[in-house]
């Protein structure tokens, strides 16, 4: 693995299984290869089909340009396409920017002037957020005089256009450079996230921002915002502030406003990654407890209250309450199809020493058996959410336990 990705994802503190990260250096030792054989470029990751060529161009960052292709589906108030048309310009060219009119050398004849980008499908996604079943195919082409990229979505446009200024090498001479290359890619996998815990050490927006930036370089597209957790709760509801009045390290500078959200939000969806918050419940739940009264269970020492608070209090008819309007507020917020909902590490000791958990269970005829309790919680946690038309993510745990889930 390059030592420019290892740091990426150090930074970003990915951990992979070893069988996951053996198949990551698989893939990067023959992309290694390829680039060794072929004495140019760096790609990351390794598409599915590459044709390298030794003819090599030129690129002058006065005379280059990209552009929509004629026949491309995307017009030009595409602002999707126009940002990272400006973005890439900048990767490969630095500071320096092209001024139309400017007096300056014409293209020479080993020059690749334009990169034509080609949406070949009717709708083009522009306007849309990407999903779990979004087209991030693409094919790229270059050659004399220009290159052209085509793919079905802007999604896959937007790979295409990293993959390009991946291509792009500085010769002997100092000289920005491309070889004749022909590419077909289309990613292994749908879902390619990276997961952040913005509770236990909050994370400033441009922190957010960087990591963002950093994930479509290598063609992540899923941002799981583990936005709260036991120690704090970051977001700032509208509905319910005082959640992040009380239970966020400082009630001012360590929140994310509902400004931040939706430029993470759509920070992400211009490089085709999709934003999916985490909202754990019942446990990780101690920092919403701070703000929000009679949330949490009493946990009990002996006969008497401890003063302690253990997971979400399943038996109270306002614990759903609070849940049906936090969740359609969240439902209104995301725009994705998916809520990661938690349900990991639920400590059952709490609920075990209350009381009136013990009736409740005696009650609903759940035995001595919490998992029980714990299916009844997350089955109307499920319903409502259901009710926001989303789709929900929960951690293997809940099934580990037992819990029915549809």
């Amino acid at each position: 693995m390059t030592t420019a990705l290892r740091f990426s994802l150090l930074l970003l503190g990915v951990s992979f299984s070893r069988g996951f990260l053996n198949d990551l250096f698989d893939e990067e030792e023959e992309a290694e290869r390829v680039v060794q054989a072929s004495k140019y470029g760096s790609l990351w990751p390794l598409p599915q089909k590459v044709q390298l060529s030794e003819v090599s161009f030129k690129l002058n960052g006065v005379s280059f340009k990209i552009s929509d292709a004629k026949e491309s589906t995307a017009t030009p108030s595409c602002s999707l396409l126009q940002d990272a048309y400006r973005r890439y310009y900048e990767y490969m060219f630095g500071s320096f920017k092209r001024q139309e009119g400017r007096k300056s050398r014409h293209a020479g004849p080993s020059d690749v002037t334009e990169l034509q980008v080609w949406i070949t499908s009717s709708e083009s996604d522009c306007d849309s957020f990407p999903s779990v079943a979004s087209d991030e195919s693409y094919e790229l082409t270059v050659d004399q005089p220009y290159a052209v990229l085509k793919a079905p979505k802007v999604w896959g446009a937007l790979h295409g256009l990293e993959t390009f200024s991946q291509l792009v090498y500085e010769d002997e001479n100092g000289a920005k450079s491309i070889n004749s290359t022909t590419i077909s890619d289309f990613p292994r996998f749908a879902h390619r996230g990276i997961l952040l815990d913005s509770s236990r050490h909050f994370l400033p927006i441009k922190v957010l921002l960087a990591n963002l930036e950093t994930m479509a370089m290598n063609k992540f597209n899923v941002f799981h915002w583990h936005i709260v957790d036991d120690p704090s709760f970051p977001y700032l509801s509208r509905t319910f502030p005082q959640l992040s009045q009380q239970g966020a390290y400082h009630p001012y500078t360590h929140v994310y406003t509902p400004a931040d959200v939706k430029m993470v939000i759509e920070f992400g969806r211009l490089r085709g990654i999709r934003v999916i918050p985490e909202f754990d419940t019942p446990g990780h739940t101690q920092s919403w407890g701070k703000g929000q009264k009679d949330l949490l269970t009493p946990c009990y020492s002996g006969s008497k209250p401890s003063g302690t608070f253990g997971p979400v209090n399943p038996i109270l008819n306002t614990t759903y309450d609070f849940m049906s309007q936090f969740f359609k507020e969240v439902s209104t917020v995301f725009p994705d199809a998916y809520i990661h909902l938690g349900g990991d590490e639920v400590d059952f000791s709490c609920w075990k020493s209350n009381p009136d958990i013990q009736k409740f269970m005696e009650q609903q005829g759940f035995g001595k058996d919490f998992t029980k309790l714990e299916s009844f919680y997350i089955q109307k946690l499920l319903d409502i959410v259901a009710t926001s038309q989303k789709g929900y993510m929960i951690w293997q745990e809940v099934f580990d336990n037992g819990v029915k889930v549809m």
